[in-house]
C-alpha cells in the first residue's frame, strides 16, 4: 500500500476554474485515497470579497477524496506567501506534498505520477523537485520522464528535504549568482528568469516559484519531468494573479500511466536543448507577436 502525499491546493476568486480543477483531480485514479487540504485566502480588496466567498461556498461540499480539511485564511497572505506556509507545514507533518494552484487541470493518472516519484526518488537527495507540466515540445526522442534543472510551478511536488533547503529572502540568492551562473539559470539567456529575480527584487513581482527554482538551481537539485504534460493551465485568460492571455503554453495532456523514470541522476542533454529550442521559437514572428498583442489589449 503507497503511502500517498498529501494534496494541496490554493484557492482565492476564480469559482469556475475552482470547479474545473477540483473536477478534473476528483477523476484521478488515486484521488479516494488521498487527503485533500484547499487554502482558501481572504480577499485582498473589497471588491474580490463576493468572488472569494463564492469559491468558499463551493469548496464547502468537495467530496470524493479520503478527506478533505479547508484551510480558510482569515487575513490575505497573497499567493506566495500562502503556498510557502501551506507547503511548509505540509511538509513537516507529512515529509512530502503535492501542490496544485485553483487553474489546472489534470490526467487521471496525474496523482498516480505524483506519488510513483515521490517513492522512487525520496531518498536521491539531487532529486528536489517533481514537475507535471511540459511545454508544447516535440516529445518523440524523449523519454517518458526526464530529469532538467527548472523548476516548473504548474502541478508540483516535492518532499521536506528539499523544501527545507527554500530561501525565501532575494539578496541572498542574488548573492550566490555570477555570471556563468545566471547564463545557466536562464537557459542561456532563452528564458527571463533572472529578470524575474530582479523584478522580485524591486517589487514588481512577488513570485514563490522564481525564488524556489533558484533555491534548487544554488544547490545543484535536478527536477523530474514528463515529455508530455500531465496538467494544462486554464488560467491564460487574464484572470489569473501572474498570467496573461495567451495559448503559447497550451497543451494537450497525456493520458497515459506514467511507467518509466530514469535511474541515473542526471540532466538529460536531449530535454535541455529540445526544450531550449521551444523557448528560442515560442512567440514566433515579428507577426506573430503583434497578432497576440492585439488580440489580449482588444479581448
Amino acid at each position: 500500500m503507497q503511502n500517498l502525499a498529501p494534496i494541496a491546493l490554493f484557492v482565492y476568486n476564480r469559482p469556475e476554474h475552482t470547479r474545473r480543477t477540483i473536477k478534473f483531480l476528483q477523476q484521478n485514479k488515486l484521488a479516494e485515497e488521498s487527503k485533500l487540504f484547499i487554502f482558501s485566502d481572504a480577499p485582498r480588496l473589497a471588491k474580490d470579497e463576493e468572488a472569494v466567498n463564492q469559491v468558499r461556498e463551493l469548496i464547502k461540499n468537495v467530496d470524493g477524496f479520503k478527506k478533505v480539511e479547508i484551510i480558510n485564511r482569515i487575513k490575505n497572505f497573497g499567493l506566495a506567501d500562502s503556498i510557502i506556509d501551506g507547503v511548509s507545514k505540509l511538509v513537516k507533518e507529512y515529509a512530502k506534498v503535492i501542490v496544485f494552484e485553483d487553474d489546472l487541470i489534470t490526467s487521471e493518472h496525474t496523482l498516480q505520477y505524483f506519488n510513483d516519484a515521490l517513492e522512487h526518488y525520496q531518498n536521491k537527495d539531487q532529486v528536489m523537485h517533481v514537475g507535471a507540466y511540459m511545454y508544447p515540445v516535440k516529445a518523440e526522442n524523449l523519454p517518458e520522464t526526464f530529469f532538467y534543472r527548472t523548476a516548473t510551478s504548474w502541478g508540483w511536488a516535492t518532499w521536506q528535504r528539499a523544501w527545507q533547503y527554500f530561501e525565501p529572502d532575494i539578496e541572498v540568492l542574488i548573492k550566490q549568482f555570477d555570471k556563468e551562473k545566471i547564463n545557466q539559470f536562464s537557459i542561456e539567456g532563452k528564458m527571463n528568469y533572472w529578470k524575474q529575480m530582479n523584478e522580485f527584487k524591486s517589487g514588481r513581482n512577488n513570485s514563490w516559484a522564481i525564488r524556489w527554482y533558484a533555491s534548487v538551481f544554488l544547490k545543484n537539485g535536478l527536477t523530474l519531468n514528463p515529455s508530455r504534460s500531465l496538467v494544462n493551465n486554464i488560467g491564460h485568460d487574464g484572470s489569473g494573479v501572474h498570467s496573461g492571455t495567451n495559448d503559447i503554453y497550451n497543451v494537450a495532456i497525456n493520458p497515459n500511466l506514467i511507467s518509466y523514470f530514469p535511474d541515473k541522476i542526471e540532466e538529460n542533454k536531449e530535454a535541455y536543448h529540445t526544450i531550449k529550442h521551444f523557448l528560442t521559437k515560442r512567440k514566433g514572428s515579428i507577426w506573430q507577436r503583434i497578432l497576440r498583442f492585439a488580440k489580449a489589449k482588444f479581448q
